[in-house]
Parts: C-alpha cells; sequence; structure tokens
C-alpha cells in the first residue's frame, strides 16, 4: 500500500520572507528578501548583499515559486544578470510590508514628528517647551495619523497649525542677524516694527550697522527678500528659540507621566501657601547668614527652588536631587517651590497615595 505526503491545508508559507515588488513594462517582478533588512539596505546601514536577498533569484510570483522567464527579463532591464536585477528592484520596488513591521515603522515615525513638534513650539502659558510625551498625547487627542508617504517635517507644521486650534502652542521664534548700508536702516528698524520683531541688540557702528533680532518662523521668506532687496547681509542665529533659565527640558522627561490637569492638582490651603511664603524668606539666607551682598553675588542661585549654593558642584549636584526635580513639576503646575525638607515629605505622601491606589476596598 502505497503512502503519499499530505500537507495540512491550513499552513501558513512564507513567515520569514519580506517581498519587494518592481512592475516594469507590464510585468510584474519579485525578489525574496529578510525581514528588517530592506530598509536597513535602503537607510545605507546595512552593506552585505546575501544578508537582504534570501536568494539571488527573480520571480514573477514568490508566493507561488514562479521564476520569471529569460526573455521577460531581456525586455524589461535589458539583461538577464539576475544579481544586477535584483540590485534594481531593491533600489526601486515597492516592499510588501507585513503588519509588525508597518506598525513599527509608523511609531518611529510618529515619534519624529513629535520630536520636530516639541523643538519648534513652547507652551505660550508657562513659556516653556513641552516634553515628548505631552506633545504625543495632544496629537493623539487631536487624532492625528502619520502619512508614511509624507515628510516628516512637513506633517509637523501641520500638527502645530492643528494644535493651536485646540491648546496653548507656538511655535519658537527665529534669531535673525540682518545687515543693511546705514541709509536703510531706518528703513529696517520701521520694517522690523511692522513685523513685531524683538530686537535683542543694535550695532550701528560702521557704515554697515546690524540688529539682532526674534521673530515669527512664517516671516523668514519676507526677512530674505527685503534684505535682498537692500543688497544687505541676513544670517540665521537660531531657529528655534527657547527660555533660558537654569532648567532644561531634558528635566522634565522624568514627569511625562505624571497626573496633569486642574482636578488632579494637590489642594493648598491659604494657612498652607502662607507658611510656604515665610519659610521662602528664610530660605533665600541659606550659605549666606551675614547677608552681604558681595557673598551672595559670587554664590550659585537655583531660581526654581529659590536657593543659594556656595560650591559649584554642590550645585551642579542640586539640578539631579529629587528637591529639584520636584519643585520643577511644581512649578510647571504654577505652584510655590518648597525647601527641602517639605519637598521630602510632599514626596512621602505622594508614594503613600500610589500605594494605597494598589489595594481595593
Amino acid at each position: 500500500m502505497s503512502r503519499t505526503l499530505v500537507q495540512p491545508v491550513g499552513q501558513k508559507r512564507l513567515t520569514n520572507v519580506a517581498v519587494v515588488r518592481l512592475k516594469k513594462h507590464g510585468t510584474r517582478f519579485e525578489i525574496a528578501c529578510y525581514k528588517n533588512k530592506v530598509l536597513s539596505w535602503r537607510s545605507g546601514v546595512e552593506k552585505d548583499l546575501d544578508e537582504v536577498l534570501q536568494s539571488h533569484t527573480v520571480y514573477s510570483n514568490v508566493s507561488k515559486g514562479i521564476l520569471s522567464k529569460s526573455k521577460e527579463l531581456l525586455q524589461a532591464f535589458g539583461t538577464d544578470d539576475q544579481t544586477q536585477i535584483c540590485l534594481e528592484i531593491l533600489d526601486k520596488g515597492e516592499l510588501q510590508v507585513a503588519g509588525k513591521e508597518r506598525e513599527s515603522q509608523l511609531s518611529n515615525q510618529f515619534r519624529d514628528i513629535a520630536t520636530i513638534v516639541m523643538q519648534k513650539t513652547f507652551n505660550t502659558e508657562t513659556q516653556r517647551p513641552y516634553t515628548i510625551g505631552m506633545i504625543e498625547r495632544l496629537m493623539r487627542d487631536i487624532h492625528f495619523a502619520v502619512d508614511p508617504h509624507s515628510n516628516s517635517k512637513k506633517q509637523a507644521l501641520e500638527v502645530i497649525h492643528e494644535l493651536q486650534k485646540h491648546f496653548p502652542i507656538k511655535r519658537s521664534p527665529m534669531r535673525l542677524r540682518i545687515g543693511v548700508p546705514e541709509k536703510d536702516f531706518a528703513s529696517l528698524l520701521e520694517k522690523l516694527n511692522v513685523w513685531n520683531a524683538s530686537i535683542t541688540s543694535k550695532d550701528e557702528s560702521g557704515s554697515h550697522p546690524s540688529v539682532i533680532f526674534e521673530v515669527d518662523p512664517g516671516l523668514y521668506r519676507d526677512c530674505s527678500e527685503f534684505v535682498s532687496s537692500l543688497q544687505g547681509r541676513f544670517e540665521v542665529l537660531a531657529y528655534s528659540v527657547h527660555v533660558e533659565e537654569d532648567t532644561h527640558v531634558d528635566h522634565y522627561d522624568d514627569y511625562d507621566d505624571a497626573p496633569s490637569g486642574p482636578s488632579r492638582l494637590p489642594k493648598e490651603s491659604a494657612d498652607s501657601v502662607s507658611q510656604l511664603s515665610e519659610n521662602l524668606q528664610k530660605q533665600t539666607t541659606i550659605s549666606g547668614g551675614n547677608g552681604n551682598a558681595k557673598e551672595e553675588g559670587k554664590q550659585n542661585k537655583c531660581s526654581t527652588c529659590n536657593a543659594f549654593f556656595g560650591d559649584a558642584s554642590r550645585f551642579r549636584d542640586h539640578f539631579k536631587s529629587d528637591w529639584h526635580k520636584h519643585n520643577v513639576k511644581r512649578k510647571t503646575r504654577q505652584l510655590p517651590p518648597l525647601t527641602e525638607e517639605e519637598c521630602m515629605a510632599d514626596i512621602e505622601v505622594e508614594d503613600l497615595k500610589s500605594d494605597l491606589k494598589d489595594y481595593s476596598f
């Protein structure tokens, strides 16, 4: 009695194959590649072709294992060299992306767009930049969908325009330097007044006076055309200007998941606020008990915590402490800073509240 090999009907094939397809002269050509290697090849990360292609063979249908005919290859590519044809398909073909790979690609592009938006905007209420986590939440609130065929920068500008309709967000100004002939300097100042530009400094010495100012990025082209008409000098000093203080945007990343909104803010009574103001007045005397103005001028001050530090190393370590981070968190919610002892007590209370959430009664 003969036995035949019976294969299961529901067998899932080609689970580790990424297909790149190119249609040329009305004929479809396909090559079989390894997953996650096609994008690495196109971005220049992967250099070895054997790590990308599963075989140096051109198919008309990879899933059915049908090879392309030599006559079709000569008609479409002018050669029957399989490796050379595979390289052309790899560079110009369309990648048939799987579900998880497409999801990863869209997630990375979504993150890139959020990063560009963060670098180009700031909060009009706090005058500080948003964190990436906050930008991503705002993008989800407006139901933003990534277009994989569009540039990330172009989509970021569209996101900023849409976010301005619903949230307190604004594009950060550009910092420019313009130098014009002396006879045209008055007209330049009038033009800056029309643009509502914020003048940082002026240099009226010499035959070509210059001015440094901050202006909305949407007026960049108008500035360039105006300076060209006056035959002046035009220089970009900063594409995005944020508030310069003792804190940096990286200090906010530890609190991306912190609760926000007016309903979750801690309730502080008038008595506690008055106590804080008294403690702040005492705190200003830290490291300077005599109140000498000269000694205080030499000390390093943290404006967020309203504290002075005479030692530079202690001042640097202060920005990594829980005391400073907690006051940064309070400052974003427009709350007064706490002393180090009050901060430790406040953190302990928050930890107890978080522990209570783990239990259900």
